[in-house]
């Protein structure tokens, strides 16, 4: 019989506080993941190879359920608010005292790996994991180590993750019993009652955004990728944009579909795989991403399959609208290994407006970036939720304030210094709705969002004459190779011309009153640049 468990030592983990374990499983690689996942019964084998597991009634991330300790080290850089909220280091104790019980006599899972691409600023990190599923998730996303270099490796961050495990909030000082808990100062992440597995990825992120800006590194969260002649694009979006769908694209190279760091070296990756949303996935316009549905070391979180045949319906949202799939980088063909990439010369922020009134593709000066940025805007369409009659503006600082412990500021100023430092280009382009409005309008299809981001990523938009939207102020070119001319001018596509300047009139009141909160922290010349005060006169 094959052995799959190389070595159940548990040297090292009473450095974490974990001690009597039943057996420890280090670095197993996938097919051994699989055979453990598959005999435990936390996941099923589907057709053509790819793991598919259940998250239970947690689908997504538990935002309001994540904390930063607050200890002495930390507290005057962390961005205390509703995003951030602090715990007391006592409660942090408490709570890893009786998770590390709670694993006593139990089976764990580590791999050692790395956080970014980077020799300069990678960081070795440690996953300690209750499920087998989830050790494979750690496996696909982070970069792997060498053997040679698990000899040597020293985690300067772990996390322990028991999805099993609950928090008491009546002593805790936790919201729920779900926790997601970052501690600066001891380098550990507990997270407890989910089996979400973004989790997992997502803190050791929170950890680079707090780590890399006193290293002059601008951490983003962004896909990137490498076209022809060599030339680096960063893509900019919060979820539903059509971030990781626009990065892969074949006739460009891959560097990471999620998050990366900005460095004197260039661009680089902090992982080594993809986690990207699978509902209604095409194989028309998304083939690369979709082609990993059909491939064994892929895992699925709540996708649906037939338990007979095994077959995937990658339509049918029953468990969730946020189906994932977690894959190896080298899933992906056009993918570099490397994980690295010059200077870009490009910058696209992609938006979902479903209000109806931003033009499809615009060009920003460097203040307007640093607003956009500070601002990371986005839409929810109406109908998703009982009693939502119109779309909801989503603002997220950073394109990724979740994840963001400094202030946005902090992140924006090196934005700026980027842009001017290497004379980026830098885009806004709307993935959302022309025409109308959600549910009035229609979506902006993608091949011509792919012709729009080629066009600016070739170059073929920089001679173009632009018109300044009135609102807005963005540069909007007067055409664009293979999209009709009346896409490019929102206000000519909508039949009542006077209810888009009352769209856009209030769409630019939303942007105001967002950043009411960063107004009197950032310099007068970013505040400027965001939409024109005067409303519907504006417009006309």
């Amino acid at each position: 019989m094959f052995n799959t468990e190389p070595d159940r030592s548990t040297g090292g983990l009473e450095n974490q506080g974990l001690y009597n374990l039943n057996e420890v499983f280090w670095n197993l690689p996938t097919p051994a993941l699989y055979e453990h996942a598959i005999r435990r019964r936390e996941g099923a084998l589907s057709h053509l190879g790819p793991l598919v597991v259940r998250t239970g009634h947690h689908t997504g991330r538990s935002a309001n359920d994540k904390f930063i300790v607050d200890e002495v080290g930390s507290h005057d850089q962390i961005w205390w608010g509703t995003i951030n909220r602090p715990i007391p280091e006592q409660n942090f104790d408490i709570l890893h005292q009786r998770m590390a019980s709670y694993l006593q006599m139990k089976d764990v899972y580590v791999q050692d790996c790395f956080a970014g691409a980077d020799p300069e600023y990678r960081m070795p990190i440690r996953i300690i994991t209750e499920y087998a599923w989830h050790s494979l998730f750690a496996r696909n996303m982070f970069i792997q180590a060498a053997p040679g270099e698990l000899v040597d490796h020293e985690p300067y961050f772990t996390v322990i993750d028991s999805p099993r495990f609950h928090a008491v909030p009546s002593q805790d000082h936790t919201r729920s019993e779900t926790f997601i808990l970052v501690n600066f100062h001891q380098r550990l992440v507990l997270i407890g009652g989910t089996s979400y597995a973004g989790e997992i990825k997502k803190s050791i992120f929170s950890v680079m955004n707090y780590l890399l800006p006193d290293r002059g590194v601008l951490p983003m969260h962004c896909s990137a990728n490498i076209g022809g002649d060599g030339r680096t694009a960063l893509f900019f979006g919060l979820s539903g944009t059509g971030k990781t769908t626009l990065s892969a694209d074949k006739a460009r190279t891959l560097i990471g579909d999620d998050e990366h760091g900005w460095s004197d070296n260039g661009i680089f990756n902090f992982e080594g795989g993809c986690y990207a949303k699978m509902i209604r996935l095409s194989p028309d316009h998304e083939p690369e991403i979709y082609a990993t549905t059909m491939r064994f070391g892929t895992v699925l979180e709540n996708v649906s399959m037939n338990a007979k045949s095994r077959a995937l319906d990658l339509d049918d949202d029953t468990f969730t609208e946020n189906t994932r799939g977690a894959y190896h980088i080298s899933a992906i063909p056009n993918a570099t290994l490397r994980g690295t990439g010059g200077h870009p010369e490009n910058i696209i922020f992609l938006t979902c407006d479903a209000f109806g009134v931003l033009p499809p593709v615009s060009r920003l000066s460097a203040e307007q970036a640093m607003y956009h940025f500070i601002s990371g805007y986005t839409a929810r369409v109406a109908g998703t939720e009982k009693g939502v009659t119109e779309p909801s503006p989503v603002f997220s600082a950073c394109y990724g304030a979740p994840f963001m412990p400094l202030h946005p500021r902090r992140y924006a100023e090196l934005l700026g210094q980027r842009i001017r430092e290497h004379g980026v280009n830098v885009w806004l382009i709307n993935t959302g709705w022309t025409g109308g409005p959600y549910g009035v309008g229609e979506r902006i299809e993608i091949p011509y969002t792919r012709a729009m981001v080629n066009a600016a990523l070739d170059g073929r938009l920089n001679d173009v004459p632009v018109w300044e939207d009135p609102v807005f102020g963005f540069q909007v070119p007067e055409s664009c190779p293979d999209v009709p001319a009346r896409i490019l001018r929102p206000r000519d596509s909508w039949r009542d011309q006077g209810a888009y300047d009352d769209q856009a009139a209030k769409l630019a009141g939303m942007f105001h009153d967002n950043f009411k909160a960063f107004a009197d922290q950032v310099p007068a010349s970013i505040v400027a640049a965001g939409p024109r005060a005067g409303g519907r006169e504006a417009v006309s």
